[in-house]
């Protein structure tokens, strides 16, 4: 039983729905103006860290949705969570992993 729900714990975010091609849009306009404000409008780093592919791979995917989720505390990194739900901080994760 402890191994089926570590299991269900790691793959969680292989079980999120896609968001819609519109929302999708609206996501990616996010990532670039709204964190990009902080993280550089490449995401090569600025105030926040860097969020290129090769920056993220020492990083789980539970790390960077929490992040994104709640914030860091004495950082500028608010929490999205009252503007972006759980799938869609997922989708935006797995856009992030992606080479460009």
């Amino acid at each position: 039983m402890k191994k089926l729900l570590v299991l269900f714990l790691v793959s969680s975010t292989c079980f999120a729905v896609e968001p819609s091609s519109e929302r999708q849009t609206e996501l990616r306009l996010l990532l670039k103006n709204d964190c990009g404000a902080c993280h550089g409008l490449l995401l090569q780093g600025g105030l926040g860290s860097p969020l290129q592919p090769q920056d993220l791979i020492q990083k789980s995917d539970d790390y960077l949705i929490e992040t994104i989720m709640n914030g860091r505390k004495g950082t500028a990194m608010p929490p999205w969570k009252p503007f972006l739900n759980r799938d869609e901080i997922v989708w935006l994760v797995q856009l992030l992993r992606k080479p460009n």
